[in-house]
C-alpha cells in the first residue's frame, strides 16, 4: 500500500538552543503526521565547532580537548533542559561514550574520512535528541542515521546515488513504519562504509533528495526566514514575501547566489513529484514560499538580487574563440561550475566569467585541467566587483524593466550586462560599490507599479447587469484601496459578447456590438491577454460554461462564480478542479453559489481555519420554498399558494424546479465539501415534493394538475400541527456524511420556524457552537445580494493579487 509522506527539514538556526528544540517539536506535532520524515542539521554552531576542533587536533593543539569538552557540555545541557530524568540519563551515557570515541579519532591520523566521522556526530546528536523529545510529548518518533541508506562517493560536491540508495531507504522505512522518523541531514556513506558529507547546504539537499527517494508529496524547509522575498528584506524594507515561485526561477536565483536556497537543493525536484515550501520556524504563521514546477504566469522580474563580492576570471584563447569559449562553458556546467554570469568579447577574443570568491579555486582548477583542450592561452583573475541581478521568467523580454535596469546602472562603473539564454535573469557586473541604494531604488521602481487585472464577465441577465452597475460604482475605490489597475475587458451572454483588452467602462458595454460566442476563438484571445492577472466572472447557470473551468485554471486565470454546476459536480471532477487552480496559483471563489450575499461559505472556512470542527450544517436553502411554507397554514390549498408565488415571480417558470429540491441538494453538497466532506449528489437523500406522476408532464399539463399536491401537503401539515410543529423544507448534513433534503417538521419555536418571507437560514453546529448553533439568516436570493457576493469575491481576489 502506498504511503503519502511529507518531509520537514530543520536547519541549525532552528535548533540553536533548548527553546528552539521545543519550538521545532511543537511544529512537528502540528504540521506532520505518522510516517512523515524530519531531517535535521547539527544544533546551532555545532558543525563549525567540530571543524575548529578537527583543525586544532591536526595542529596537535591541546586546546582541541578543551573545545571538545565544552561542546559535549553544550550537548549535555540541551539534553537535561529538554528531557525528563530517565531518557536524559540514557542519552547522557551515550554522549559520554561518544566523547571518548571522538577523542580517540582526534588522537589518530586525521584524513578526510576520519574528519567526516567526527562531523557526523552533530547531526546524529540532533536527530536522537529531537526524537526523544517528541516521544516525551506523546508523539511517537524514532531516529535514523542517513548513512544507512544515502550512498555517495567522496567529491567536492558529492551526489547521492539514487539507484543504490532507494532500496536501502525502502528497507529502513519498512522496519520503522509506525512513527515519524527524524533523519540526519548532511551525511552519507560510500561504498566502503566511510562517512561522506554532502558539502555546502548539504542538509537542504539531503532533505529534497530524501523526498525524491521516498516519493514524498512535499518538502518543507524550516529556517530563520519565511521564504524568498522580492529583495533582501534586511536591505530593502519594502521587500515582500513571494508566496509562489516557479522552479526554474528559484533555480536561477539560487545559481546566482541566494543565501536562502542552494541550487543543489532543487535538483531532486526535476525527477520527483514533490513541491518545496520555505517557512520560518520562529514564526510559522508568517507566510511561506511554495516552489512548484509549473511555468511562471507573468513575464518579468520578481526579484532584485545582489552579490557584494565578485571575482572575474578573464580568459584569452589562441584560436577559434567562440567555439572554444562555448565548449569550455559547457564543460564547466557539466561539472556544476558554470559562472554566475559571463561576457564574450569577440574583438579581444576574451571570455569573462563571474564567480563568488569561494568558488574561484575550483573554477581555476577546472580551467587549468581543460585549458589545453580548448586553446586557453591566458587566465587573469580580477577582484573588486559586485553583481546586481533581476530574476524572473522572461525578464529580458520586458522592455520597461530592462529600461529601468539600464537607467539605474547608467552612472555606475559597469563592466558588462548579460541576459541568461533562458531569459530567467539579467545580470550586471560593476566595480565594487555599496549596493544598498541601488537595490532600494531599483526595487521601488520595479514593484511599486500598479499590477493590471483584467475582468471578463459571462452573464448579462438580471444579476450580471446588477453587478456591472455595482462594479461601475466601486471601480475607482477598488483600484485605490488595492493599488491595482482594473480593466473590464469582456462581457458575454450565452450566445454572444465582446472583448476589448484596452478596457471599456461598465456603462458602455451595452452600446457595443456583439460577436457570436465561439469558444475556441474566445479562449485563444483570453490566452493572449495583456494583463498581469485575468479573472473570469461566471454569472450564469450554464453547465456547458462550467466545463471550461479546468481550462481556465490551466491558463492561470482566476475564477469568480455564482454557477453551482462545478461545485456540485462529481467528486473526482471537483477535486481535480480544486487541484488545478491550486497548482496554477489561481483562486476559485464561489461564495455566491450558496446563500447569495450571506457569508455562509466564508464562515465555514473561518471556523475550520481557526481550529474548530464542523459537526453539522442545516437550514432552509431555498427562498421560494421558504416563502411557500411560511405562508402555508392549511386554510388555502397548497396549489393556490403555489400559483400565487408563480404569478409574483417567486418561483422558476417551471415551479417543479423549486419543488424538486434539486437546487437545495446542490447547495448542500457545496457546503458539505466546503466543510471537508467527500460527497457526491447521490450521497444526499432527496425527498422531492413532486410525485413521479407530475414529474413526467409538460409544463402546461403540470400547471393544470397542481391540485394533486394539495392532499399530501395538507396531511403533512396536519400531522405536524398535532405535534405542535410546523413543516419546512430542510437540508442537513453531519460530520459523518449523512445528508438529506426534504420536507420535515420542526417546533414552532425553532429558529427555522419563523423567518421573514423568502429568507434563507443556515445553522452551523461545531465544537465551539454545539449548544447554541451559529445562525446565518437573510435573503438567500435576489440580484442585489447576489451581485454583492460576486463583488465581495472580487475584493478577496484584489487582496490576493496585491
Amino acid at each position: 500500500m502506498s504511503v503519502t509522506r511529507h518531509v520537514h527539514k530543520f536547519g541549525g538556526s532552528s535548533l540553536a538552543d533548548a527553546d528552539c528544540f521545543k519550538r521545532v517539536a511543537a511544529i512537528v506535532q502540528e504540521h506532520s503526521q505518522k510516517q512523515n520524515l524530519i531531517v535535521v542539521s547539527a544544533a546551532g554552531k555545532t558543525t563549525n565547532r567540530l571543524l575548529s576542533i578537527i583543525e586544532l587536533a591536526k595542529q596537535a593543539d591541546n586546546a582541541a580537548a578543551d573545545a571538545l569538552a565544552a561542546l559535549i557540555d553544550f550537548q549535555s545541557k540541551l539534553v537535561t533542559d529538554l528531557l525528563s530524568e530517565a531518557p536524559a540519563q540514557l542519552i547522557l551515557g551515550e554522549l559520554d561514550n561518544e566523547h571518548r570515541q571522538i577523542a580517540a579519532i582526534l588522537e589518530g591520523e586525521l584524513d578526510v574520512f576520519s574528519g567526516n566521522e567526527v562531523l557526523s556526530f552533530g547531526e546524529r546528536w540532533s536527530a536522537r535528541l529531537l526524537a526523544a523529545l517528541l516521544c516525551e510529548r506523546d508523539c511517537q518518533a524514532d531516529w535514523l542515521d542517513s548513512r544507512q541508506f544515502f550512498k555517495a562517493e567522496y567529491a567536492t560536491q558529492p551526489q547521492v546515488d539514487a539507484g543504490q540508495s532507494a532500496p536501502l531507504l525502502a528497507k529502513c522505512l519498512a522496519n520503522k513504519a509506525a512513527c515519524r522518523l527524524v533523519v540526519t541531514g548532511f551525511i552519507c556513506s560510500d561504498s566502503q562504509q566511510r562517512t561522506v558529507t554532502l558539502g555546502r547546504n548539504g542538509s537542504d539537499y539531503s532533505a529534497t533528495e530524501l523526498a525524491a527517494l521516498a516519493d514524498a508529496v512535499s518538502t518543507t524547509i524550516w529556517s530563520d526566514v519565511a521564504g524568498i522575498y522580492s529583495a533582501d528584506p534586511r536591505l530593502v524594507k519594502d521587500a515582500f514575501l513571494l508566496e509562489n515561485l516557479a522552479l526554474n526561477e528559484a533555480y536561477e536565483l539560487s545559481r546566482i547566489g541566494s543565501s536562502v536556497l542552494h541550487a543543489r537543493t532543487l535538483e531532486p525536484l526535476a525527477r520527483s513529484r514533490q513541491k518545496v515550501n520555505l517557512r520560518c520556524s520562529y514564526a510559522p504563521a508568517a507566510g511561506q514560499t511554495l516552489i512548484h514546477r509549473k511555468a511562471a504566469k507573468t513575464n518579468g522580474a520578481k526579484i532584485v538580487s545582489s552579490v557584494d563580492d565578485i571575482v572575474l576570471l578573464e580568459l584569452s584563447f589562441q584560436q577559434d574563440f567562440l567555439n572554444n569559449a562555448n565548449a569550455l562553458l559547457a564543460r564547466l556546467a557539466e561539472h556544476q561550475m558554470a559562472p554566475i554570469t559571463r561576457h564574450k568579447h569577440a574583438e579581444s577574443a576574451a571570455l569573462r566569467m563571474a564567480y563568488t570568491p569561494e568558488r574561484v579555486p575550483e573554477a581555476l582548477s577546472l580551467i587549468d585541467q581543460f585549458g589545453l583542450e580548448f586553446a586557453v592561452s591566458q587566465v587573469t583573475k580580477k577582484q573588486g566587483y559586485s553583481l546586481l541581478a533581476l530574476v524572473g521568467a522572461g525578464v529580458s523580454d520586458n522592455p520597461r524593466q530592462c529600461y529601468l535596469f539600464f537607467q539605474q546602472l547608467a552612472e555606475q562603473a559597469l563592466e558588462f550586462i548579460h541576459s541568461s539564454e533562458d531569459k530567467l535573469s539579467l545580470c550586471a557586473v560593476v566595480r565594487k560599490v555599496t549596493l544598498d541604494p541601488l537595490l532600494i531604488a531599483l526595487h521601488q521602481q520595479l514593484f511599486k507599479q500598479k499590477r493590471r487585472l483584467g475582468l471578463v464577465v459571462f452573464g448579462k441577465g438580471n444579476i450580471g447587469r446588477q453587478w456591472l452597475q455595482l462594479f461601475s460604482q466601486q471601480h475607482t475605490k477598488l483600484e485605490q484601496q488595492h493599488q491595482l489597475s482594473i480593466h473590464l475587458a469582456g462581457v458575454f451572454s450565452s450566445q454572444a459578447g465582446h472583448i476589448d483588452f484596452s478596457g471599456v467602462s461598465a456603462e458602455q458595454w451595452g452600446e457595443l456590438g456583439d460577436t457570436p460566442l465561439i469558444w475556441p476563438e474566445v479562449m485563444d484571445k483570453l490566452k493572449h491577454h495583456p494583463y498581469d492577472e485575468l479573472a473570469i466572472l461566471d454569472i450564469t447557470a450554464s453547465e456547458s460554461l462550467s466545463a471550461y473551468y479546468a481550462e481556465f485554471a490551466r491558463h492561470g486565470f482566476h475564477l469568480i462564480t455564482a454557477n453551482k454546476h462545478a461545485g456540485a459536480s462529481a467528486q473526482t471532477n471537483y477535486a481535480a478542479l480544486q487541484q488545478a487552480f491550486s497548482d496554477h496559483s489561481s483562486l476559485w471563489l464561489s461564495n455566491a453559489t450558496v446563500g447569495a450575499g450571506l457569508p455562509v461559505q466564508k464562515s465555514i472556512q473561518d471556523l475550520l481555519e481557526s481550529g474548530d470542527q464542523i459537526h453539522s450544517i442545516s437550514g432552509i436553502f431555498s427562498g421560494t420554498l421558504s416563502w411557500l411554507f411560511q405562508q402555508y397554514d392549511g386554510s388555502v390549498a397548497f396549489s393556490e399558494l403555489l400559483n400565487d408565488a408563480l404569478n409574483q415571480g417567486l418561483t422558476e417558470p417551471d415551479p417543479r424546479e423549486d419543488l424538486s429540491g434539486n437546487d437545495v441538494q446542490r447547495k448542500l453538497l457545496i457546503l458539505a465539501r466546503e466543510a471537508g466532506l467527500n460527497l457526491d449528489l447521490e450521497d444526499i437523500e432527496l425527498r422531492s415534493l413532486v410525485p413521479e406522476s407530475l414529474a413526467q408532464l409538460t409544463l402546461d399539463e403540470f400547471l393544470g394538475a397542481m391540485t394533486e399536491l394539495d392532499e399530501p401537503m395538507l396531511q403533512a401539515f396536519n400531522d405536524a400541527q398535532r405535534q405542535g410543529k410546523v413543516i419546512r423544507f430542510l437540508a442537513r448534513v453531519d460530520h459523518q456524511g449523512r445528508a438529506e433534503v426534504g420536507l420535515s417538521s420542526v417546533s414552532e419555536h425553532h429558529p427555522f420556524a419563523n423567518l421573514k418571507p423568502c429568507d434563507n437560514v443556515f445553522a452551523i453546529e461545531s465544537a465551539w457552537y454545539k449548544q447554541n448553533p451559529l445562525l446565518i439568516q437573510g435573503p438567500g436570493a435576489g440580484r442585489e445580494v447576489t451581485a454583492g457576493a460576486i463583488q465581495a469575491d472580487l475584493v478577496t481576489l484584489c487582496k490576493y493579487i496585491r
